[in-house]
């Protein structure tokens, strides 16, 4: 009589997901109550440049906020961690696909937002950096929230993978466009008034590093 084989089943376990997520919302509060006067989210979107206080401490936390979550979500999607990262240990710890997405877009955004210094700088518009990233940080704080939003549906409410990953695709593809238009319309006048400078922001720091990085973690 022969013994049937147990299949094991390992339970997936999302706590590190959850808080996280809840370490992410946390941090939003306290900018809320300590950096932004007890504002509301109403209140801290519809400030004024004018009447804002603590605004790279504010754009720091929301950007930290925002790679955190943004790696969450779609480190599920990443069908594979590099080799020569893998072989990588420090103290016994290799990188993850959760570890190798967040170290991964976060040097993109390091090196994005240090080009998008010099940028302003070279083209002499550097009077207007402060309001870029102070209207920067209230497009990436709604951003934040709707991508929190969307780890709790992929993790605690899920539907097929390919489905979710292509409403994901059409999600940030809309973004993408929208905060260009954004960006380009803005009250503040935050990018060049010369078309051309405008154009060469968008294809060379807005374009190009998003394929080199879409190339790297999926590639």
């Amino acid at each position: 009589m022969q013994k049937k084989d147990k299949l094991i089943r390992i339970a997936e376990h999302n706590d590190w997901v959850i808080f996280t997520l809840l370490g992410c919302i946390i941090s939003l509060s306290l900018m809320l109550i300590s950096l932004q006067r007890e504002a509301s989210i109403k209140e801290y979107l519809s400030q004024s440049f004018e009447d804002s206080s603590n605004i790279f401490l504010s754009w720091f936390i929301v950007s930290a906020v925002y790679i955190i979550s943004i790696s969450v979500l779609i480190s599920q999607f990443i069908p594979i961690v590099p080799s020569f990262l893998r072989k990588i240990s420090i103290f016994g710890l290799q990188l993850n696909k959760f570890g190798f997405t967040f170290v991964s877009i976060s040097l993109f955004y390091l090196i994005k937002t240090t080009l998008s210094y010099f940028y302003f700088y070279a083209v002499r518009n550097n009077k207007s950096w402060q309001k870029f990233y102070f209207t920067a940080t209230r497009f990436y704080f709604v951003l934040a929230i709707l991508i929190i939003l969307g780890c709790l549906q992929q993790f605690y409410f899920p539907i097929k993978r390919l489905e979710i990953f292509q409403l994901y695709l059409l999600f940030f593809t809309i973004i993408f466009v929208f905060k260009n238009i954004f960006y380009l319309f803005h009250n503040y006048k935050i990018l060049p008034q010369t078309w051309y400078y405008k154009i060469l922001y968008i294809c060379t720091l807005q374009i190009i590093p998003l394929l080199v990085l879409w190339k790297f973690l999926f590639y």
